[in-house]
């Protein structure tokens, strides 16, 4: 059930505000939190209620996990342990849907076999709840997670408006507005912004995004079957897609947004004009701003940061940056991508530590924002190629 569908505009969405503006104004907060986690199942089923369960399993198993591993009276390393366990739990759920079928290949192909796996369905969004309750496991385990009760994780995990596309949301965004004794009622603020948000994430959707993907998919599709492609042919079909791909991914959030709005929780911004950048390190704290938070939170950081010289915070930035680009798909053109944007950013740091002087007058900053957008354009080349081969010819 996409939000541009005509089910969830005209049907979904109505009944999920007219159930929640009812038990607001008659029933307490844990009436509301039970209303929108049935309706967020209930969206997540829509898709393929065949795969509810891996949600389900996944909310209980985390949770129960938090629990213990928060626990005060447990020892330390019992807890480490738990949270180890969880965080591997997590992942291997994540990498049997998502990566098996990559992983078996490679390996075939390295050992000249003929090793296949079983056709796997990838559950939706489960790149997004996965990091989601990594997060909160290894916040309870360092006592950045308050005690919070069954229903309001299983809303902070399964919240139909972040589900499928994120933003990756951290506990304490939910949590904190679950609290007090009538935080829910359908407020006209929260419904005139929560659909002018949602009116203009479906604009960008249905008019800008959509309309660009019909110049960028036929020329990709020509560069993977190996047609080829003319100088101006490769740039129309790139630059379309470096648009077309803001302009869906931005929709997406700014209804998220809004959605979220009409029943009083506020998510977090997820973009902020990231085409806008002079540099690529403010591209990523622009873009999927989320995400990169994650990235550097809990990959950056436990990796060592910048605590152990320049050498291994250039690193540590570089495999931050491949395993971005492994999340967002199984596939070598996705680790390309996280390579060159991982490699930029090296650069970028370079260049500042460099101590060369430069103008930072207007025409200085034209040429940052040029190179910067320049580059992340050519970079989105192996993200939206299906083959490496279309790639490079792109390229």
């Amino acid at each position: 059930m996409l939000f541009n569908s005509t089910v969830f505009v005209f049907l979904f969405l109505p009944i999920a505000v007219a159930g929640f503006a009812l038990l607001a104004a008659r029933a307490g907060t844990q009436a509301v939190v039970a209303w929108l986690t049935a309706a967020s199942l209930f969206f997540y089923a829509w898709w393929d209620a065949a795969y509810l369960w891996i949600l389900v399993a996944s909310i209980a198993i985390n949770f129960t996990l938090g629990q213990m591993i928060g626990n005060p009276n447990s020892a330390r390393s019992s807890r480490k342990a738990l949270m180890l366990g969880g965080v591997a739990f997590n992942l291997v759920l994540l990498g049997y849907y998502k990566y098996a079928g990559f992983l078996t290949a490679n390996l075939s192909d390295l050992f000249g076999q003929d090793w296949t796996v079983p056709d796997i369905v990838l559950p939706l969004g489960i790149s997004f709840f996965t990091f989601q309750q990594v997060a909160y496991l290894v916040d309870r385990y360092q006592q950045r997670a308050a005690p919070h009760g069954f229903l309001s994780y299983c809303l902070f995990v399964s919240f139909f408006p972040q589900l499928i596309a994120g933003p990756i949301v951290h506990h304490k965004e939910i949590f904190t507005q679950l609290t007090g004794k009538h935080p829910f009622r359908l407020r006209v603020n929260n419904v005139s912004v929560g659909l002018t948000l949602f009116a203009i994430g479906l604009f960008k959707k249905v008019v800008i995004a959509d309309t660009l993907s019909r110049y960028a998919s036929p020329v990709f599709f020509a560069a993977d079957q190996g047609a080829p492609l003319a100088f101006a042919e490769a740039w129309i079909g790139c630059l379309a897609y470096t648009f077309q791909l803001y302009f869906d991914f931005s929709a997406y959030s700014d209804m998220a947004v809004g959605l979220a709005r009409l029943f009083g929780l506020r998510l977090p911004i997820n973009f902020f004009s990231p085409y806008k950048a002079t540099s690529i390190i403010e591209f990523w704290r622009r873009w999927h701003i989320t995400l990169s938070r994650f990235l550097r939170d809990y990959v950056y950081i436990p990796l060592g940061g910048n605590a152990h010289g320049a050498t291994r915070k250039l690193a540590n930035i570089l495999a931050t940056m491949v395993l971005g680009g492994l999340w967002h798909g199984a596939g070598w053109n996705f680790v390309l991508w996280g390579g060159i944007h991982g490699c930029l950013i090296v650069a970028n740091h370079l260049w500042r530590a460099s101590g060369i002087k430069a103008s930072h007058g207007p025409a200085y900053r034209l040429s940052c924002g040029v190179l910067t957008f320049v580059c992340v354009a050519i970079a989105w080349v192996p993200f939206r190629a299906e083959t490496m081969d279309g790639a490079f010819a792109m390229l």
